[in-house]
């Protein structure tokens, strides 16, 4: 976990974070990734300003639907499109993947998908090649 949070100052995540607290200001965002990225994000930066309605995982199963892990509603993958949101806020180390196939499931409407944690055009040339 030291690493995430050594990646995440390294990357300047506070001044990311306040940017895209201005940027989302009053959208409804779904968080994508459970994982030991979000905890150490949760962990060390508060992600109040955001209007984040749920989280979802491939993780998740329908059980789950609307039970909470770090604080957020649990939305499983198969019932995301059951519920309203303007924006999905990848929090993942690699995104490549994730971003294409949300794009691909939500291509006809109009929901901002976006990385927690933006990273240079080099570091995601290596993500989408696997370098």
């Amino acid at each position: 976990m030291l690493e995430h949070k050594e990646l995440l100052k390294k990357n300047n995540f506070e001044s990311q974070l306040n940017k895209l607290c201005c940027k989302l200001k009053n959208k409804k965002i779904l968080i994508y990734g459970a994982g030991l990225f979000l905890k150490s994000v949760k962990e060390n930066y508060d992600l109040s300003s955001l209007n984040i309605i749920g989280i979802s995982d491939k993780k998740y199963k329908i059980e789950q639907y609307n039970e909470l892990d770090f604080d957020y509603k649990i939305v499983p993958y198969s019932k995301i499109k059951e519920i309203e949101f303007d924006c999905v806020l990848i929090a993942t180390l690699n995104t490549f993947n994730i971003y294409q196939n949300l794009k691909k499931d939500f291509k006809n409407k109009k929901i901002i998908i976006l990385p927690l944690m933006e990273k240079t055009f080099f570091e995601l040339l290596k993500e989408a090649f696997f370098l």
